[in-house]
């Protein structure tokens, strides 16, 4: 039970906060009124003026102006909307509006504090080896630079290919980790990272995405 509420306070707070998850909005006093017998909205309100006092509830004159505000009963964000990226032109905006397909959830520990985190799906089997497979989405955090053995996204011309950085004196190399593919030779010219692969969502029925 919360600390300090009376068990039919403590009652009408969780009616409140399912009610909410079920359906976007508070309830309306009388829709408490009724759910708990109890006759009349003074009866409610009595309620709602003891919850609203030990920091449980706000409200306001308006209806269905119930709010949890108690940081215990606060909602976390579990998940965050990230954009799915199609077919990515040379040198236009990574998330102009055209490129993007869809949003999908992602858990919000997967990016944590990153910003711009965007998702990309996979095309081909040449990162079997990292365990990532044709038609998995991963996510990427933007970056423009990446260290040896980083798995990254990088535009080649008019596409984004995810591959391990491999970078010596003799030059960078893109490292599949399929060997019925070869490592792609990088000239600085035609290639530029546009991200560092953080995350990986696979669907096995796909169906989801």
């Amino acid at each position: 039970m919360a600390k300090g509420l009376t068990k039919r306070q403590q009652l009408i707070l969780e009616y409140i906060m399912d009610y909410v998850r079920k359906e976007g909005y508070p309830p309306s006093i009388r829709e408490i009124g009724r759910d708990f017998k109890i006759g009349s909205l003074r009866g409610v309100t009595v309620h709602l003026d003891a919850l609203e006092r030990k920091g449980y509830i706000a409200r306001s004159n308006t209806p269905r102006s119930i709010k949890i505000i108690h940081p215990s009963f606060q909602q976390s964000n579990e998940v965050v909307m990230l954009p799915l990226l199609g077919s990515i032109a040379a040198g236009a905006p990574i998330l102009a509006d055209e490129h993007v397909e869809y949003e999908l959830p992602v858990p919000a520990q997967m990016v944590r504090n990153v910003k711009g985190a965007f998702l990309l799906r996979i095309s081909g089997d040449s990162m079997i080896g990292d365990g990532i497979l044709n038609q998995d989405v991963v996510v990427v955090k933007p970056q423009e630079t990446g260290n040896h053995g980083d798995l990254v996204a990088v535009m080649l011309g008019d596409s984004a290919t995810v591959k391990r950085l491999n970078m010596d004196p003799r030059g960078i190399k893109l490292m599949p980790s399929n060997p019925a593919y070869q490592p792609i030779d990088v000239v600085q010219e035609d290639a530029r990272v546009i991200g560092k692969i953080v995350g990986l969502i696979r669907d096995y029925e796909g169906m989801a995405f």
